[in-house]
């Protein structure tokens, strides 16, 4: 049998050593500093993590992404969040991040990162969320991503919310659940990168078959035009026009 501990028999002390690397290595990229993930690793099992392996490390750091993604806390963003998290462990690596000050965030707080958006709509969609949320008028570019915006979870979840499983592209209901809520996407109708607003009057909730019709399909702008019949929240938002 291999010397190697089963990751099940983890202790505080290797859990608190697995986290203050990653709270270090969090810094470094919070800052713009680069880190390199193998070296971290490395020494790590050169000293608090001995009887750990390469694979073992790397999940266990995955492990902390994900305990932060449903603390509603950032993350590093070459860690990405592992799906499963053992019972026994979530608890263990969140105790350890409370006691080095690592705090429960706020899920309101918009973000360009598709999973905490997503966690944080959840959370939010549990709630109740009368009043309409002011959104985003102009959403910006994450500055280290090109292709993702800072959108407000608020906006995804009271849209859902209101569409109450039904989609408000075709009527239907949802196709299944997930997370034990109806699946809807939210689908900006103007989009975010032809500088549309990430506001309520500019979202709605689709099933998976209608959000890629308005994306992808030969009638995606009579489709898309229907819309703005069906809900009648949406408002037009101004077409772009080049400065001379």
């Amino acid at each position: 049998m291999s010397d190697k501990k089963k990751d099940t028999d983890w202790t505080v002390a290797e859990i608190e050593a697995a986290v203050d690397a990653y709270l270090k290595m969090f810094e470094l990229e919070r800052i713009g500093q680069k880190f390199n993930k193998t070296h971290e690793n490395r020494v790590l099992r050169a000293s608090a993590l001995h009887n750990r392996t390469e694979g073992s490390v790397e999940f266990r750091m995955q492990n902390i992404s994900a305990v932060l993604l449903r603390m509603h806390r950032e993350y590093i963003k070459g860690y990405k969040p592992a799906r499963n998290v053992g019972s026994n462990v979530e608890p263990a690596i969140r105790a350890v991040l409370i006691a080095k000050g690592v705090t429960l965030g706020d899920p309101t707080v918009a973000t360009a990162d598709e999973e905490a958006l997503e966690q944080r709509a959840l959370a939010l969609e549990k709630l109740p969320l009368e009043d309409e949320p002011a959104g985003i008028v102009k959403p910006k570019r994450a500055p280290a991503q090109s292709t993702a915006f800072i959108r407000d979870p608020k906006v995804r979840a009271w849209v859902r919310q209101k569409a109450k499983g039904i989609c408000e592209g075709c009527g239907e209901p949802a196709p299944f659940t997930k997370n034990d809520s109806p699946y809807l996407e939210v689908h900006h109708v103007k989009h975010l990168a032809n500088k549309g607003s990430d506001r309520i009057s500019n979202a709605v909730a689709l099933c998976p078959n209608c959000h890629r019709r308005c994306h992808h399909s030969n009638d995606s702008k009579e489709f898309t035009e229907s819309l703005y019949d069906r809900v009648k929240r949406l408002k037009r938002e101004p077409l772009n026009r080049k400065t001379m």
